[in-house]
């Protein structure tokens, strides 16, 4: 992974109790710094006009410009010189065709080892890592290929869901889930908890926010992490083999 990355992957854009990114306003502003002309992707809604309106509000609040990637003739060179990109939540599959459909990943791939600010809101997040096989979503639509855009070596799973033992459904669990992608694929995976949050600086990834994380490797039982811990040897060093 690039030594200049600079990427914040937030498990949820809105938190119970609170409004739409108010629990992550201070790491999005961390991450800024000075800059303040934003771009969206929105592809992960069906209705972009509606939630570019949510997120410009939002973002203004801040005293930033948002742009969307969808309003413009030329999205690659808008997120060429931007000061940072913002990738929306929703639907995980919707979002990564949009990106092939507007032929952004090599784009947002370039700028993200450069060094510009990127930040990810669950569906955003996911498609920050190779793929996007550990999505939750339906696959409403077909993107040409699962492979994302690989700026983390590692999966996200958001929205992470602990067991509930007095809970009568018999489906498997989110840790199952992620269990079984293991068994297929070497990646690790960050399973975030609603608040929690990843900031990636370099070679650095600490979990930021109000909630713990539980990450997984492959071959090793998962590990258990609270808030401001340096997870980067569990998230970046390669996994061993299956036991």
């Amino acid at each position: 992974m690039g030594m200049m990355k600079r990427i914040l992957l937030i498990s949820n854009s809105t938190l119970y109790g609170s409004g739409y990114l108010d629990h992550a306003e201070s790491e999005i502003r961390g991450l800024l710094g000075p800059g303040r002309r934003i771009v969206f992707v929105p592809f992960a809604a069906y209705e972009r006009g509606k939630y570019t309106a949510q997120a410009r509000t939002r973002f203004e609040g801040m005293g930033c410009e948002l742009i969307s990637v969808h309003d413009v003739s030329n999205p690659c060179r808008e997120v060429e010189t931007a000061d940072a990109i913002f990738v929306g939540g929703g639907n995980t599959f919707r979002l990564l065709k949009g990106l092939y459909d507007f032929d952004l990943l090599e784009p947002l791939r370039r700028i993200a080892a450069e060094g510009k600010p990127y930040i990810g809101s669950s569906a955003g997040s996911i498609v920050a890592g190779p793929s996007l096989r550990t999505t939750k979503d339906m696959p409403v639509v077909e993107p040409p290929s699962f492979e994302a855009l690989g700026l983390v070596p590692f999966q996200i799973s958001p929205h992470y869901l602990d067991p509930d033992p007095s809970s009568r459904h018999m489906g498997e669990t989110q840790e199952e889930r992620i269990l079984q992608f293991l068994e297929e694929n070497e990646a690790p995976v960050a399973g975030l908890r609603e608040g929690a949050m990843l900031r990636v600086e370099g070679k650095t990834v600490t979990l930021k926010g109000s909630a713990g994380a539980r990450l997984f490797r492959r071959g090793e039982q998962p590990v258990e992490v609270l808030p401001g811990a340096e997870v980067s040897s569990l998230l970046l060093q390669s996994s061993g083999s299956p036991a």
